[in-house]
């Protein structure tokens, strides 16, 4: 098994460089862009080689026992993690996976819709028609599972029984692919958390699991009588903005006792206690995205997807250790 260190050090191009001398001979490239590895089984996993951070990592620190990975630069976790679980999952699998790494995911997503446009023209394998599911590795924590707008409950359910709980994102290179080869796909944990800033932290136990049962999900995939998960289209209800939101511009809600001053569009019948949290997640979401989630689950929810979205800080950094 390959070391998840050995991915978190390069900068995105000399990770573009060594994957695809790693994978010499099978691959399909788009300099620049994305690295397509050819697969045997019909499911494809994903995972895009660039970070947020703008120093490559240099210092790894860890735990006294090795499990949590830290960096002053920014660990880089999303996603040196997934391109991590996609080398260690293809590697152990007996009938390989295709592979696809993306660049530029969080500017974007330019390299999966680079590969999108390949796709359309007919620059790609016809093979990709038969994948029967995708499964991108890029998710913060250890049991998510995020779907986005697709809706195939059937695929849900059999993710569910993997050990993972559907959760809620706003994007991820997902997002593209799977309505354009109208496949189902899922987002997971790798393990991460924190992302985006510099007290980003990784889980060794926790994404080695989620590879484990990702190489359940890769050999299940391979047997002729493993069902093809088609990209269902979820489904908005569309919600009247003007009366029932507050205006556009900062002011304090009715009824605040926090003194926080919100941006507009919260609705105005969410309890005090979500309303900070719902004005937050309008960076990531649209309103009728959150009305959605509200009709279907209630008012709590906005707590569950706050917290999903805006992880927990380690709490012992002092343990740590060069």
């Amino acid at each position: 098994m390959k070391a998840i260190e050995m991915f978190l050090r390069p900068t995105q191009e000399e990770l573009f460089d060594m994957l695809r001398k790693m994978f010499r001979g099978e691959t399909i490239v788009r300099k620049g862009s994305f690295i397509l590895v050819r697969g045997e089984a019909p499911i494809m996993l994903l995972a895009h080689l660039d970070t947020v951070h703008r120093k490559p990592v240099k210092d790894i620190c860890t735990t006294a026992d090795g499990n949590i990975l830290m960096s002053p630069q920014g660990i880089g976790g999303d996603d040196r993690c997934g391109v991590y679980a996609l080398v260690n999952a293809y590697d152990s699998a007996d009938k390989k996976p295709w592979l696809l790494f993306t660049c530029d995911e969080e500017i974007g997503g330019r390299g999966a819709d680079d590969f999108c446009d390949s796709y359309q023209k007919g620059r790609l394998p016809k093979e990709l028609e038969e994948l029967k599911l995708l499964v991108e590795i890029d998710r913060r924590g250890s049991k998510d599972a995020v779907y986005y707008d697709c809706d195939n409950r059937n695929f849900e359910a059999y993710i569910t029984s993997k050990g993972f709980k559907t959760e809620f994102g706003s994007f991820s290179d997902i997002s593209y692919v799977a309505p354009e080869l109208g496949v189902a796909a899922v987002n997971l944990s790798s393990g991460y958390y924190n992302a985006h800033t510099q007290h980003e932290f990784i889980n060794r136990k926790e994404i080695d699991a989620v590879i484990k049962k990702v190489n359940e999900i890769v050999a299940e995939a391979a047997h002729p009588d493993f069902p093809r998960y088609e990209y269902v289209e979820r489904i908005y209800i569309k919600t009247l903005l003007s009366n029932n939101y507050y205006d556009w511009g900062y002011g304090y809600p009715r009824g605040s006792t926090s003194g926080v001053m919100l941006r507009g569009k919260v609705p105005k019948n969410l309890p005090v206690k979500y309303q900070q949290m719902y004005d937050e997640l309008l960076d990531l979401y649209a309103p009728e995205e959150l009305e959605y989630y509200r009709s279907e689950e209630g008012d709590e929810v906005i707590e569950e997807i706050y917290q999903s979205e805006f992880g927990l800080l380690y709490e012992d950094p002092d343990t740590m250790e060069p």
